[in-house]
Order: C-alpha cells, then sequence, then structure tokens
C-alpha cells in the first residue's frame, strides 16, 4: 500500500521533532544529566513515535475503505495496529 506523501507532511514533522528531541537525550546523557530530566524526554521522544506511526496507520485504514480491493486486507491492518500497541 502507497501512502498519499501529502497526508504524510504533519507525520514527517513530527517524526524530525522526535528526531531532535532523540538527540537531545543522547546529549542529555553524554552531560550527565539528571534521571528524571532524561526520561522525561524519552518519554517525549517515545510519544512522538506512536502518534507518528498511528498516524501512518490511520491513513493506511482510510485508503483500505476507500479502496476495499486494496493490497491489505484487515489481518494485515490488525497486525500493523498491534504492533504499535
Amino acid at each position: 500500500m502507497q501512502l498519499n506523501p501529502d497526508e504524510l507532511t504533519p507525520v514527517l514533522n513530527r517524526l524530525k521533532r522526535a528526531q531532535g528531541q532523540l538527540a537531545a537525550v543522547v546529549r542529555m546523557l553524554d552531560e550527565g544529566r539528571d534521571c528524571k530530566d532524561v526520561v522525561t524526554q524519552l518519554s517525549a521522544v517515545t510519544k512522538a513515535l506512536d502518534r507518528a506511526g498511528f498516524a501512518i496507520i490511520a491513513t493506511g485504514l482510510e485508503q483500505c475503505l476507500a479502496n476495499p480491493d486494496g493490497e491489505m486486507d484487515k489481518k494485515e491492518l490488525e497486525k500493523l495496529f498491534l504492533s504499535l500497541a
């Protein structure tokens, strides 16, 4: 299933932001920052990645509903969804 690039712009922005947050986590560890600060930042990265994944799956579901004879069936979509849960 090919995803519509126009619909992925917000997802790409979110992933780029998560990439910056992850770089901040690495920098914080290198600097010996407080555990609480590191975990808080790492939590933000995790949430951003989860939201990006769910947005991609939601786009795929939308495409499957619009084109029920497409490449992915219900089981495949369910497996993708559960991989993020």
